[in-house]
């Protein structure tokens, strides 16, 4: 059975944390779940223009069925993220339920606010690092803690995304994957 995934969109998300991710994700065969935080068309970051398969709320009636939720950074996006009351329920239920919770450049410091770094190691992009409630800050590009995934910023996500296709489906996969892409990892 596939893996799926669940990515919201926040107004100001980072378009490569998110894009490349989704895109490595399902090269893979993971069904990945966009959702928009509002409905209808997302602005991130950049001013470019995304159209979610869904909005938040109707991905959380089906929260269950997520293997995974993976928070892009960007501003305001990670504000817009760590604002939202339905971000913070799905992290719980993530936990609740031992499934992966991610997150990259700015957007550790949602998984810090809610509880989910205390404890393990993690890391961010460097502008938000000092902010991180962790059990260890590090400086790495990726850092996997049990279910907890996080990773520095745009300039890490194609390693990220890979990373989280060998949490899901294993380092063949990742490999498989990377024979058509090419990617430095």
């Amino acid at each position: 059975m596939a893996k799926k995934v669940l990515i919201p969109l926040a107004p100001g998300f980072e378009e490569i944390e998110a894009i490349t991710v989704i895109d490595i994700l399902r090269r893979a065969g993971i069904e990945v779940t966009v959702a928009g935080t509002q409905p209808g068309v997302i602005e991130a970051s950049r001013k470019t223009r995304h159209v979610p398969d869904c909005t938040l709320d109707e991905a959380m009636g089906r929260a269950d069925d997520f293997d995974m939720i993976v928070l892009p950074g960007g501003q305001p996006g990670t504000a817009n993220l760590r604002a939202d009351s339905r971000v913070k329920m799905l992290i719980e239920l993530f936990r609740a339920r031992t499934k992966f919770t991610t997150a990259i450049c700015a957007a550790p410091t949602v998984l810090s606010a809610y509880g989910v770094l205390a404890g393990r190691r993690a890391t961010s992009h460097p502008g938000v690092r000092g902010t991180l409630e962790a059990g260890q800050v590090v400086n790495e590009r990726v850092v996997v803690d049990g279910l907890v995934v996080t990773s520095q910023s745009a300039g890490t996500a194609m390693e990220f995304a890979f990373k989280l296709v060998e949490v899901l489906c294993g380092k063949d996969k990742a490999a498989e994957v990377n024979e058509g892409v090419i990617a430095r990892l």
